[in-house]
C-alpha cells in the first residue's frame, strides 16, 4: 500500500508538500523567522525566567502556519474555528514534547502564555502582512508538490490509497483535526461539475486544464488529476500490478528539476514525468513551469526498449513526438510541460 495520510498523520499530505518546500529555500525562510521573532518579541510572557512560547514552539507554530493557512481569506467565524485548531494542535504538541508541560502534570500557566502569545501572533497586522508574503510562495510551490507527490503515488509499484477529504486540498494536522467530518458532497459537487466540463471539452480540453490551473487554490485540479490517472489505471490494470518499473534520466541544464519513470507490460508502456525544486526554476508565484521559456532545449531520454514515435498526454490530450538526437530518441521537456505540471503519457 502506497498512502501519503493517515489518521495518525501528525500534518496531512498537502501540509508536508508545502512544508517541503522551506528546505528549498533555507535561506530566505531564516530570515523570516528572526524578522518575525524580533516583531512578536513583545507578545511572550515571562514566567520566572522561561519565556512562553520558547524558540522551539516559536518555530513550531510559524512552521505550522505555513502549512495549514487557508487559500481564502478568512471571515471572523472562520478565524475563530482555525484560532482554536491552532491553539489544540500546539497544546498537543507541548505535552507531548514533555519540556514545559505534559499530559500528566500540565503547566497551566505556560499554557495560557503559549495560547496568549497565538493569539496575539494571529491578530497583529504587522506580523500578518509580512507572513502573507512567504505564505503565498509557499502555497504556491507546495501546490506543485502536491499533484507530483499524489501522481507518484497513483503510478509507482503498488496500491494507492487515499485518505478522507484529500481528494482535494486538505490542510490538516494530527486528530482530532484529521477526524473533522469530511464534506462530501462537496467533493460530489466538484467531481460532476468537473466531468460536464472536460468530457465534452474535446480540442477544448486544453483551456479547460489551463483554467484549473489558474483556479488551483479552489483544489480541483487534484481532483481531476486523481480523476484522470485512477480512471486510467482501472482501464489498464495489468500494466499497474504486472508490469516493470524503469527509470528515466535526462539530458540537458534542467534535469536535477527531473523526476520520470516508466511503467512497461509487453507493448504498453505509462510515462511519468514529475517536475521537481521549482523554486530555483521559476522566477515566483506570477510564474508557471512550464514551456520553452522554463524548460530550455531539457529532454527527457527515453531508452531502445522504449519503443513508439508518438505520445498522448493523459492530462492534456496532446500528442508529443519523439525527437531524436545524437543517436538516442527523447522529448522535449518544453513540450511535455506544455500546459500542465505533471504529466502521464502512453503511446499514441
Amino acid at each position: 500500500m502506497i498512502t501519503t495520510m493517515t489518521h495518525d498523520t501528525k500534518r496531512s499530505e498537502d501540509v508536508r508538500a508545502r512544508l517541503n518546500v522551506l528546505s528549498e529555500i533555507p535561506d530566505e525562510w531564516r530570515e523570516c523567522l528572526n524578522r518575525w521573532s524580533r516583531i512578536n518579541k513583545s507578545k511572550k510572557s515571562n514566567l520566572e525566567g522561561q519565556w512562553a512560547p520558547d524558540r522551539n514552539e516559536e518555530y513550531l507554530l510559524y512552521q505550522t502556519l505555513l502549512g495549514v493557512w487557508p487559500n481564502h481569506p478568512l471571515n471572523e467565524r472562520e478565524a475563530e474555528v482555525f484560532g482554536k485548531r491552532i491553539r489544540d494542535y500546539m497544546l498537543k504538541a507541548t505535552r507531548e514534547a514533555k519540556v514545559h508541560t505534559s499530559w500528566i502534570s500540565p503547566n497551566i500557566p505556560y499554557e495560557e502564555g503559549l495560547f496568549k502569545f497565538i493569539d496575539a501572533v494571529l491578530s497583529s497586522h504587522l506580523f500578518m502582512d509580512d507572513f502573507q508574503v512567504l505564505q503565498k510562495k509557499v502555497a504556491y510551490f507546495g501546490m506543485f508538490n502536491s499533484l507530483g507527490q499524489t501522481l507518484l503515488k497513483m503510478t509507482s509499484p503498488g496500491n494507492p490509497d487515499f485518505y478522507q477529504g484529500t481528494e482535494i486540498w486538505d490542510f490538516s494536522l494530527v486528530d482530532p483535526d484529521n477526524r473533522r467530518p469530511v464534506n462530501f458532497e462537496l467533493r460530489k459537487e466538484r467531481l460532476a461539475a468537473l466531468k460536464k466540463r472536460i468530457e465534452p471539452a474535446g480540442p477544448n480540453l486544453l483551456e479547460c486544464v489551463r483554467d484549473l490551473l489558474r483556479e488551483w487554490k479552489e483544489g480541483t485540479i487534484k481532483l481531476y488529476l486523481i480523476y484522470k490517472a485512477l480512471n486510467y489505471r482501472r482501464e489498464n490494470p495489468h500494466l499497474f500490478t504486472e508490469s516493470h518499473y524503469i527509470p528515466l534520466a535526462g539530458e540537458g541544464d534542467k534535469t536535477e528539476h527531473l523526476c520520470a519513470f516508466v511503467r512497461q507490460r509487453e507493448d504498453q508502456i505509462a510515462l511519468i514525468v514529475i517536475p521537481r525544486f521549482l523554486t530555483s526554476l521559476i522566477k515566483g508565484i506570477d510564474e508557471a513551469p512550464l514551456g520553452a521559456e522554463v524548460w530550455g532545449e531539457s529532454r527527457l531520454v527515453l531508452p531502445e526498449e522504449i519503443v513508439g514515435n508518438h505520445f498522448r498526454d493523459l492530462f492534456t490530450g496532446e500528442t508529443i513526438e519523439r525527437v531524436e538526437r545524437s543517436g538516442t530518441g527523447g522529448l522535449p521537456l518544453a513540450k511535455v510541460f506544455a500546459h500542465f505540471p505533471v504529466a502521464m503519457l502512453e503511446k499514441a
